[in-house]
């Protein structure tokens, strides 16, 4: 999560998105349609990937006595529309203080206390049954302790993950979650412990390539870059200069990203809606990422760069902002933006508050409001019902999914099946400099209209027009409001072959931004509520080369 101090730095500097009236009706894209030199790398097939809290792993997966039908079905809708699956993280707060005991007769068992607390998580053989439920061909990263200095206890767990899991599901290992909130690690003393660590791990498990994963940081780089402490922040790019591949054993490198926050009172103020759902505000905070990704990507190759965590609100999310289809339209801006910016992955994060992350945090117990979909087992409820924030059922089996779990659909669709897909931000587009253009150097919807191109070496169409654009319109749209519905017309002519021809659109819909509900939240005519499409699939033919948009809507135009 980020530091009070920068985050609020950073909204003072943003007068000019105060809440407005004024909406672009009409915005004609403009420019060359081939592939542009700002264009990312090819995109990788997982993109859209998850984090699932370690504590709460088995809640979302279920053991093989009780698999969660929901989880797999959903996590199978997205593997179904590329061919490969999302990947999974195990971690979190909670894989700093999650042990191993060969002897347990259970998957995991967190230890609670009267008052709710979680304090740590034991895991046993059965856990990594549980984790081999994933769809066939999910790439698992696993998160060790680093917090308690065992490295023993660490071992012990990276061992378990080997000796249970097929060589083909675990991926990597990470040593330690945001370990720049703990211990007073600098580069060079976290780089030190990491990097011993990993080689110790690599000869004893015997591994012939690099299998870690390193930093997985979570303060936000420090505005502007020359500004005092931002050369010694711990983060991907002062680890691997402090030495921590010095053994060749880092294979990717992971920061995580919360832009908004309600771990205290003023970013509580600030983490509402109308912030979350604007394009000038999301591209300014990942354009921080910038250089890290830059030269990550310089020392370690083209797709080792991640988001390793992310969501939208940290401390669990918040109500009314995390669990809307607002949160739907920033999942799908951030997820493009990200991967415009050459971010290989992103994985977000799914869980539950914890008591030890923030004393002034606005959420305690249940589920996070930012989650895709809430899933619970009858013992947990039975164990935390008194202190649930939020209404669940008593039973096992689906509970709720929510609307922005149907932007990673939106994702997985213009994926496809490519291998070489690359993206562009075609509007607002970027500066000389690589940065977003805001609202001051010429974005006239004010962050509301955002364009993405696509094009694929291996169409018919090859680098000299997009195969596929996603139009979003970002302007708030409320169920409760009484006024009519605004619109925007996007005009692609330039960016078509034969302007004549008719292009195909589906919709990303839902009665409005601040809508709770998957079962009114349509992707192509058909909702998720169940875990399975249901309703009539509706793609539309337009001609002219003109796109409606509605406000609070996203389309994927394949052309």
């Amino acid at each position: 999560m980020a530091s009070i101090s920068n985050f609020l730095s950073r909204v003072a500097i943003l007068p000019f998105l105060l809440p407005s009236t004024f909406a672009l009706t009409n915005l004609k894209l403009i420019g060359d349609p081939s592939l542009p030199s700002t264009a990312s790398h090819n995109l990788h097939p997982a993109l859209g990937s998850f984090s699932i809290e370690t504590a709460f792993f088995e809640e979302y997966v279920g053991n093989t006595t009780s698999p969660n039908v929901l989880t797999k079905n959903l996590l199978e809708n997205l593997q179904n529309r590329t061919g490969t699956s999302a990947e999974v993280r195990i971690g979190g707060i909670t894989a700093d203080s999650t042990y191993w005991n060969a002897s347990l007769e259970v998957g995991l068992s967190n230890f609670i206390d009267a008052s709710g607390t979680l304090h740590n998580t034991t895991i046993g053989p059965a856990f990594w049954e549980s984790v081999k439920l994933l769809p066939d061909g999910t790439k698992v990263t696993v998160t060790l302790d680093l917090h308690d200095l065992s490295f023993e206890g660490a071992l012990s767990v990276a061992g378990s993950a080997v000796n249970g899991l097929d060589p083909q599901q675990l991926y990597l290992f990470e040593i330690g979650n945001e370990p720049d909130h703990y211990l007073d690690f600098t580069p060079q003393s976290y780089s030190a412990i990491w990097s011993t660590w990993a080689k110790n791990m690599s000869n004893t498990l015997g591994f012939a390539t690099p299998r870690f994963q390193v930093a997985v940081t979570v303060e936000d780089p420090i505005w502007p870059f020359d500004a005092p402490g931002a050369s010694s922040q711990l983060d991907c790019v002062s680890a691997l200069a402090a030495g921590a591949n010095s053994e060749g054993v880092i294979q990717t490198c992971s920061e995580h990203t919360y832009q908004y926050s309600v771990c205290d009172p003023p970013r509580i103020a600030v983490a509402t809606l109308p912030n979350l759902v604007n394009h000038t505000r999301l591209a300014m905070y990942l354009d921080l990422w910038q250089p890290r990704i830059r030269t990550v990507r310089e020392q370690l190759g083209s797709h080792s760069f991640l988001i390793g965590e992310y969501n939208s609100v940290s401390c669990s999310g918040k109500d009314g902002v995390s669990n809307t289809f607002g949160q739907a339209l920033w999942l799908l801006d951030t997820t493009f933006y990200a991967a415009s910016l050459n971010v290989s992955r992103l994985y977000i994060h799914q869980g539950g508050p914890l008591a030890l992350q923030s004393s002034t945090q606005l959420n305690h117990g249940g589920l996070s409001f930012y989650d895709l979909w809430f899933v619970y087992s009858q013992k947990w409820w039975a164990l935390k019902r008194k202190v649930f924030r939020y209404p669940v059922q008593n039973t096992n089996g689906p509970v709720k999914v929510f609307p922005s779990y149907s932007a990673y659909l939106f994702v997985a669709e213009t994926l496809g099946h490519s291998k070489t897909l690359k993206i562009a931000n075609i509007y607002p587009g970027r500066q000389a400099n690589g940065s977003t253009i805001t609202t001051a150097l010429g974005d006239t919807s004010k962050g509301q209209l955002v364009a993405y191109a696509f094009w694929d070496s291996e169409s018919s169409s090859g680098n000299d027009f997009p195969t596929k654009l996603a139009l979003l319109n970002l302007e708030i749209f409320n169920q409760t409001q009484t006024t009519s519905r605004p619109a925007a017309t996007f005009d692609l002519s330039d960016f078509l072959r034969s302007p004549r021809e008719p292009v195909t659109v589906r919709r990303l819909s839902a009665p409005g931004a601040d809508i709770k509900d998957a079962n009114i939240t349509t992707w192509a005519g058909q909702n998720y509520a169940s875990g399975l499409a249901a309703g009539k699939f509706v793609e539309e033919k337009i001609y002219g080369g003109e796109v409606i948009v509605q406000a609070s809507e996203a389309v994927l135009v394949e052309v």
